[in-house]
């Protein structure tokens, strides 16, 4: 998927999942960016998701997908389903949010040469005696119980990004998965970011030997099914994956 995303740069078309997130997230988005604290209620959050609807790429997304008039009608509902079940994780007019869609970039040291490692956190939190901690919105099924460590790897990322270039360590990260709708967190010290630190490199550097010696092997699996690429890897092809529709 790395080849054919950073790489070769193929297009890859919107699902209904992708396209999803992205409208919740845009609705969430515009609630702590557009609404005073005092009036981010679901009706707010809910108007923020109409618009996200209307805009260019929510029409886009809708064209792309060939939804019927039904369909669509489904698919923002549960949209709407998704952003109402996120009051009952959190009232957002008791956070301080500090930032929203926040990009950083910072520069490793990788084997030599430098890495430039960037990030866009979903939001970054205060707390009233100045400690930050990393919010991540999911749309997706939480995982099971005792799998949590892969889903907190990118958000631990975002930790090394705020600690390298905000000059802070975030105290914790926090997934909040909608579906459920259940939170995720995990505390940050010294040794977890020093730890994302060190196995970024070994990542960047596989993908670095992988790119010299043009060969990119792939890890065929279940949510091949929802790759946007599987009808041309080598992986999903020997598994007969048939993407999901």
């Amino acid at each position: 998927m790395f080849q054919y995303r950073a790489i070769e740069r193929l297009e890859q078309p919107p699902t209904i999942w992708t396209l999803k997130g992205t409208l919740v997230h845009a609705a969430l988005e515009g609630l702590f960016s557009n609404v005073a604290p005092e009036e981010r209620t679901p009706a707010a959050a809910l108007a923020e998701l109409d618009a996200a609807v209307a805009s260019g790429a929510g029409v886009e997304g809708f064209a792309s997908l060939g939804l019927s008039p039904v369909e669509q009608d489904r698919f923002v509902e549960d949209a709407r389903t998704l952003v109402r079940r996120y009051f009952d994780i959190e009232d957002p007019r008791t956070i301080d949010a500090v930032g929203v869609e926040l990009r950083l970039e910072a520069e490793l040291d990788a084997s030599g040469t430098s890495l430039q490692l960037r990030g866009i956190i979903d939001r970054l939190d205060r707390a009233a005696n100045g400690d930050l901690t990393i919010v991540d919105y999911k749309t997706g099924r939480a995982p099971m119980r005792g799998r949590e460590r892969a889903k907190l790897a990118a958000v631990e990322t975002y930790a090394l990004l705020c600690e390298r270039v905000l000059g802070v360590r975030p105290v914790a990260v926090r997934l909040l998965h909608l579906k459920e709708p259940v939170v995720i967190e995990r505390r940050i010290g010294e040794a977890e970011v020093t730890r994302q630190e060190r196995r970024t490199v070994q990542v960047w550097d596989a993908i670095a030997k992988a790119h010299a010696s043009g060969s990119f092997r792939p890890s065929p699996g279940p949510l091949c099914r929802f790759c946007a690429f599987s009808d041309r890897c080598e992986g999903a092809l020997a598994m007969g994956v048939t993407r999901a529709k």
